[in-house]
């Protein structure tokens, strides 16, 4: 498009290529919204990203419904067991516990990400790639979004709305609660003698929680210290680490080779609020979780869902309520619409994050007391199914999974 050419107002801007983003394109593909999608990054950069997803069994059934899971390369996990370090007391989850074929599922973001991008251009909606929104001018009508980059169509994009599904989260910012956990995450793949056999490992330490997730024919790990701790394992070889690593892991995994070791700081953040006018924001973009229980992506993919449904029911409504053509369009970013949204979305988007903080904060410390309760909590969860179940409905369906 020339530069100079008018504007046209879409319905909805997403700003993100990412899962997160294409994932909303594709929710609304059939809507008849008019749709276009902004990531700073090339194409080839987020479908290549090598980092892993834990998914959620209610994330497969969202993806299965968007038609891109057959063919997703990924590894079920169909048990996991949970224990803690220097103490009794340990439960496993199962999936034959809940007629399920898995509990959950490891993937890559670039993967799901590729095929994500495939079915989005299938459907004919337009991404941008290599173009950086670099503000959003919200108006009474409309957002302006000033844009730069190799791929820019335009100097500015106007819309309805704009979900923002990429970045964001800016320390200082007043409707951004921030905690630092004072932990950082190792992230490797690890070998293991005799396979994985489809089981996940969570052993909560005082440092943090370590966890084995089953991916291919070995494991995806995610070790949790103190920074002062992580420089440590970052400077041991790799039969020094393994030899940590086991220790922390105890018997019940003999592990035979680690990858490159790589970092990240564990800091919660989240917005007070989702909504702003003519802006929602979602995934990394709304709230950054801590990964203990793999939360993060299945949260952002439900709150994907919800907005599709809400944008959805609105535009259906407009519809029912507009005897003539020359009836006002339907306005995706019209406050009624936002509201309905973050009204949707409190309870489980608050109490996931609440939920995964509270495990952090319980879990990750060596406070006497604490030790011997976490000890009885875990041997209540074995000994008592109903509560088992709820803690694995929590994790697969969110805070509206149990009455």
């Amino acid at each position: 498009m020339p530069e100079n050419a008018p504007e046209r107002v879409h319905d909805l801007l997403i700003v993100g290529a990412g899962p997160v983003g294409l994932a909303l394109a594709l929710a609304l593909k059939d809507t008849g919204l008019d749709i276009v999608l902004a990531d700073a990054r090339t194409r080839e950069a987020v479908t290549k990203d090598p980092r892993d997803l834990a998914l959620a069994h209610g994330t497969r059934l969202t993806l299965q419904r968007l038609g891109v899971w057959d063919g997703l390369p990924s590894t079920a996990i169909e048990h996991i067991h949970i224990s803690h370090q220097g103490g009794l007391g340990r439960t496993l989850i199962d999936a034959t516990e809940h007629d399920l074929p898995a509990l959950g599922y490891v993937a890559s973001a670039g993967a799901l990400a590729a095929a994500l991008r495939k079915a989005v251009d299938a459907a004919g909606i337009p991404v941008f790639d290599e173009t950086e929104i670099t503000n959003l001018a919200a108006g009474e009508d409309d957002v302006i979004a000033s844009l730069a980059g190799a791929g820019r169509p335009a100097p500015t994009l106007r819309a309805r709305l704009a979900a923002c599904a990429e970045g964001g989260l800016r320390a200082g910012d007043p409707n951004v609660v921030e905690h630092d956990y004072g932990q950082h995450a190792l992230i490797a793949d690890v070998q293991v003698a005799g396979g994985h056999r489809h089981t996940a490992f969570e052993r909560f330490t005082p440092q943090g929680p370590v966890a084995l997730l089953p991916k291919g024919d070995n494991y995806a790990l995610v070790h949790v210290s103190r920074p002062e701790t992580a420089d440590e394992l970052l400077a041991l070889d790799d039969a020094a680490y393994l030899a940590r690593l086991q220790a922390h892991i105890g018997g019940r995994v003999r592990l035979t080779g680690v990858g490159p070791r790589l970092r990240y700081p564990l800091v919660l953040r989240y917005r007070r609020s989702t909504i702003a006018q003519r802006t929602v924001w979602l995934g990394n973009a709304a709230q950054t979780l801590h990964p203990v229980a793999g939360q993060g992506f299945n949260l952002a993919l439900r709150d994907v869902w919800a907005l599709a449904d809400t944008l959805l029911k609105a535009r259906e409504a407009a519809r029912q309520h507009s005897a003539n053509t020359a009836a006002k369009p339907f306005d995706a970013g019209a406050p009624s619409v936002l509201a309905s949204y973050a009204s949707a979305r409190g309870l489980d988007r608050l109490g996931t994050i609440r939920f995964t903080d509270t495990l952090v904060r319980v879990f990750s410390n060596d406070f006497g007391p604490l030790h011997h309760a976490r000890g009885a909590a875990l041997f209540a969860l074995d000994l008592i199914p109903p509560l088992r179940n709820f803690v694995a409905r929590r994790m697969m369906f969110g805070a509206r999974a149990w009455p």
